[in-house]
């Protein structure tokens, strides 16, 4: 009786180890189910805004997605995150970029500025977490208030009036909207970025503007996920964005900030495969987001 006891004993603690030890395989594992599938798509998601998946194998496995807006539409109108700078100097709290499109009830909206503090080890040892005070890098204005300067270094989108407008420098002071990049990838149709040895693939953010302002894109490269989509090059992201016929492009944030949410009659959706912490699917709470009221 005594050596059943020990047996049976035995035997719990082994399938409590492997039960431990499965956790977070399967924690890791799921999500890598949730992406979206390696197919092409189009569809219309709202008046003025339209949807493109494209998936490509070579150079290396690669999703795309590209959003085009009509500025112009009815009720077609751009929103970035609202802040205030606060007695510790900072000016916002971070969200992920479903948490922004809930809050103020957007269709659309994707990641914006590179921002500080920032700090990724583990998957559970990160910053920020959702609500942590964080800072953006260049302007940001939302409904016509600056709470985040413009910076040299940090080009900017502005918006007014149904139009956009890249900038290397300060807004228009009619601007009601405006998010910031790190490099103006195309100005006047010429590609302006080079090849340099430390181009790697990545996952990017690019928003891109016809001659008129009238006519946006955003595009969306998922990166950091094997045989799944393994980024692109700022080189090749230049080339891709220069072929859909845009006038001037600026890269915003990218890696684990790359995120593309909607609204749908059954609540949010991503519609990219964001990577947070080594797990896809997984949203980074940041600092700024652009986001797009529709009908």
């Amino acid at each position: 009786m005594n050596q059943n006891r020990q047996s049976l004993k035995h035997r719990l603690w082994n399938g409590l180890g492997m039960g431990l030890l499965l956790i977070p395989i399967v924690a890791y594992g799921i999500p890598h189910f949730l992406r979206p599938d390696r197919i092409a798509e189009t569809r219309s998601l709202f008046q003025g805004i339209d949807y493109r998946r494209e998936v490509r194998s070579l150079p290396r496995p690669i999703v795309i997605h590209i959003v085009k807006i009509d500025l112009t539409a009815p009720n077609v109108r751009a929103f970035a995150t609202p802040g205030a700078a606060t007695f510790d100097k900072t000016e916002v709290n971070a969200h992920t970029t479903s948490q922004f499109l809930n809050e103020f009830s957007l269709k659309l909206a994707i990641n914006a500025n590179f921002f500080y503090r920032f700090r990724e080890e583990t998957p559970w040892d990160y910053f920020p977490h959702a609500g942590d005070r964080v800072n953006n890098v260049g302007q940001v204005t939302s409904d016509g208030q600056t709470y985040s300067a413009a910076e040299s270094e940090y080009p900017a989108i502005c918006f007014s009036s149904q139009r956009a407008k890249i900038v290397e420098g300060t807004c228009p002071v009619e601007t009601r909207q405006a998010v910031s990049g790190n490099e103006v990838l195309i100005k006047a149709g010429k590609p302006l970025a080079q090849m340099t040895k430390s181009d790697k693939p990545y996952p990017r953010s690019v928003v891109a503007i016809d001659a008129t302002g009238q006519k946006l894109w955003l595009i969306l490269v998922d990166g950091k996920q094997r045989l799944y989509s393994e980024g692109m090059t700022i080189a090749e992201l230049t080339d891709f964005v220069r072929q859909l016929g845009v006038d001037s492009a600026l890269n915003l944030d990218g890696g684990g900030s790359v995120t593309l949410a909607v609204s749908t009659p059954s609540g949010t959706k991503i519609l990219n495969s964001p990577i947070q912490n080594k797990i896809p699917m997984n949203e980074r709470p940041i600092a700024s987001h652009l986001g797009f009221y529709a009908e």
